[in-house]
């Protein structure tokens, strides 16, 4: 094994793979020891890559960044070498593409892109978002008012405004939320 910048030489089976890595993941490896990697390979015309991570989750998002349009491999890695998991799911969640833009190679409509793909992609690809329990029936609720077809974004401030009469049941919940978006769709309707 030998270890680079942004590379490491992994052995398996006495053939070596390059594979480009965060600083996170290269600094988790150590030379002559034995390492647990995920990886994804990168197929193009000129070259196979592989791109290394410690965990299956960096993985799973690395995945989903690349699924963003204007997001190829090398920028996806550099997202996950600047911020964390954590960070990256808080980010799309509460929808602050700053995050985004802070990372080298990231600009404003990509910034925003990540956002916008990523808020339908993390719970379908099993990268699921670490509700609280305080927060489990606020998810319920969100669930319940997105499947009536409120947009997700709508739901989530419903619900947080809401929230603030107290510890509400999740029926009790539904009802706020729902006349919260109902007060806003009248408030919305007369400033036209």
């Amino acid at each position: 094994m030998a270890i680079e910048a942004s590379t490491a030489v992994l052995e398996v089976g006495g053939v070596g793979y390059q594979v480009h890595a965060t600083p996170a993941t290269l600094r988790s490896l150590s030379l002559g020891s034995e390492s647990l990697v995920f990886t994804s390979l990168i197929i193009r015309e000129d070259s196979h890559t592989l791109f290394a991570f410690v965990t299956s989750e960096e993985q799973q998002i690395f995945d989903l960044l690349r699924s963003v349009t204007g997001v190829g491999p090398k920028s996806a890695l550099a997202v996950l070498a600047q911020l964390s998991v954590d960070a990256i799911k808080s980010a799309v969640v509460n929808d602050q593409d700053s995050v985004f833009k802070a990372v080298s190679g990231i600009g404003p409509k990509t910034a925003k892109l990540i956002t916008l793909t990523l808020a339908g992609k993390l719970q379908i690809s099993g990268v699921a978002i670490n509700y609280t329990e305080e927060s489990s029936n606020s998810a319920t609720v969100i669930a319940a008012i997105t499947g009536l077809g409120w947009p997700e974004r709508l739901a989530e401030q419903a619900v947080a405004v809401a929230s603030r009469d107290g510890d509400l049941s999740t029926d009790e919940l539904l009802r706020a939320a729902l006349a919260q978006l109902g007060a806003s769709k009248s408030v919305g309707a007369t400033d036209e």
